[in-house]
């Protein structure tokens, strides 16, 4: 399997700083940003730490882990659960769940059903640092980082300094 990467450290910072400023453009409520575990819980914080730096309120941080909401745990080993933490109530809250790699689909529609466990949000965005594609289910984001064209077979992985990679770098495995 030869790895081939697509988009390294800077680029990545700044397409987060794009994506931040799309988020807090539209009607100025400041949301809650959810990420999902693993790697959208850093990304959420960088895009926070965007938005506050540009001069907008704080939004508040949550993490949420989908593990035992997936449709396809039947037949696997018992997996590790991170577990959820939302430090505000979503009742009536603009949230931008916030993922690495949006692929099929399947890992939004787990993490839409944990966050109804919280609260009925007044409306849910989606915020994806890569969209590639291939999707079964009818999920469309509304922020997107970077689209890449792949092939269903292929593997993109996200690496992030926080999880102990050297680098930020979006990386292409087929």
């Amino acid at each position: 399997m030869a790895d081939r990467f697509l988009h390294k450290g800077k680029l990545i910072q700044d397409e987060l700083q794009r994506l931040a400023g799309e988020i807090v453009s539209g009607d100025g409520a400041s949301p809650v940003l959810v990420g999902i575990h693993t790697n959208g819980v850093p990304i959420a914080r960088r895009l926070g730490h965007a938005i506050a730096s540009a001069g907008h309120a704080e939004p508040a941080i949550g993490a949420i882990d989908i593990t035992l909401y997936r449709d396809d745990l039947a037949g696997r080993a018992l997996p590790q659960v991170h577990g959820s933490d939302i430090p505000i109530d979503l009742e009536g809250r603009r949230v931008v769940l916030v993922d690495d790699v949006l692929f099929t689909g399947r890992t939004i529609r787990a993490a839409l059903a944990v966050l109804t466990d919280f609260g009925r949000p007044e409306r849910i965005e989606l915020c994806v640092l890569v969209d590639r594609g291939h999707r079964e289910l009818p999920i469309c984001p509304d922020f997107v980082g970077l689209t890449i064209k792949t092939e269903r077979t292929d593997h993109v992985a996200v690496t992030l300094t926080e999880s102990g990679a050297g680098e930020d770098a979006v990386v292409l495995r087929n």
